[in-house]
């Protein structure tokens, strides 16, 4: 198990690499959109909607991995102040619920990306993409949420009965 954790440790921070890859590209075609109007030229006409795409995706691809390094949002000091043992009970009920509401995700997103993609929908703005390729990403996102959660569950299971330490955003 834990080689997998650790293989899997290694996709999560490849996939925060390329989100900010994303987030440097984003960053370049604002800046050479600003540039472009300032000096006359229109500037680049879909980088508004290409900037909204990216920020989604980026959203998609981080969550797992700061989910991993405990940068998401916690409740790290209620769960400090209570006793050790109820704390590590809220770890196992707050870990339970993220896989329940990763798996519904899972399940709705899917459903939707297929539906989209079964009728053909368009994403109609600046940019004409069939919608299917802007719902696809949130299933498997939440597919390596809900490994993430199940990861943290083994963790919690082998450490000792208090909230853990190794996803802890405030000390």
């Amino acid at each position: 198990m834990a080689r997998l954790s650790h293989w899997y440790g290694r996709l999560l921070e490849a996939l925060m690499l390329l989100a900010c890859l994303l987030l440097l590209t984003m960053t370049f075609l604002i800046g050479a959109d600003v540039l472009l109007r300032n000096i006359g030229l229109g500037g680049v006409a879909p980088s508004n909607e290409i900037s909204e795409d990216i920020i989604y995706l980026l959203t998609l691809l981080a969550a797992p991995g700061l989910l991993r390094q405990g940068q998401h949002i916690r409740i790290d000091i209620v769960l400090r102040a209570l006793p050790p043992r109820l704390g590590w009970v809220l770890e196992w009920i707050s870990d339970t619920i993220g896989v329940v509401c990763c798996l519904y995700f899972v399940w709705y997103g899917t459903r939707v990306a297929a539906a989209s993609f079964a009728s053909g929908a368009l994403s109609i703005k600046t940019l004409i993409i069939p919608e299917w390729w802007l719902l696809a990403p949130m299933p498997a996102s939440f597919v390596l949420l809900g490994v993430e959660f199940f990861f943290r569950m083994h963790r919690l299971a082998l450490a000792e009965q208090r909230p853990r330490d190794d996803a802890v955003s405030a000390s």
